[in-house]
């Protein structure tokens, strides 16, 4: 069985995936795993240098992030294309890894459902203003700032939609008692 886990930025998807981690869930980091895989994979690197330009990397190998942050921003056209060389490698990496959960902030932006078969797709949420403060403690950055990140990605009522479970992390509800709930629905039928 596989399944995803995702939510916007601030709403807490990578807490609850550290919950379930302690209830001995191993969960695969797509956002960790495409780090990893830029600066180890050979072809990825060589599809980088084809898209971005050979200065993406140094001459010694070490991916310039300010490069591709660079040519990330430049454009909408731009932001596909490189998703469409990172995407399919960390799909490929998540199915060779034999891990049954995922969690990826950007699962419907980036494609990823469609290229991997989830069995099941989790969206943990919060409320606007609770994410806001969140992002704002996390990275020291304005709330105006961390609205503008809020409405650069997808919103969190779609995401709601194109799930199967919802885990509200609001900081007041029970995140132990909705954990069990979806494990309880998520046990295969014997």
């Amino acid at each position: 069985m596989r399944i995803a886990i995702t939510g916007g930025i601030g709403s807490g998807k990578s807490y609850v995936c550290r919950m379930l981690e302690q209830r001995g869930i191993k969960i695969y980091d797509c956002d960790a795993a495409a780090k990893r895989l830029m600066r180890t994979s050979g072809s990825l690197q060589l599809q980088l240098k084809e898209l971005v330009g050979e200065d993406v990397y140094s001459a010694d190998g070490v991916l310039q992030k300010h490069v591709l942050a660079e040519f990330l921003l430049a454009s909408e056209a731009n932001k596909v294309a490189l998703n469409n060389v990172v995407h399919p490698a960390v799909a490929v990496d998540y199915e060779a890894s034999g891990i049954e959960w995922l969690e990826s902030a950007i699962l419907f932006e980036s494609g990823f459902d469609r290229r991997v078969h989830f069995d099941h797709i989790v969206c943990v949420t919060a409320p606007r203003n609770v994410r806001i403060q969140r992002i704002v403690q996390r990275d020291s950055i304005s709330a105006e700032r961390a609205a503008e990140w809020i409405d650069a990605q997808m919103p969190h009522e779609e995401v709601e939609l194109r799930s199967d479970f919802v885990i509200t992390n609001d900081g007041a509800s029970d995140l132990q008692q909705q954990i069990d709930r979806m494990l309880q629905l998520f046990k295969p039928s014997e």
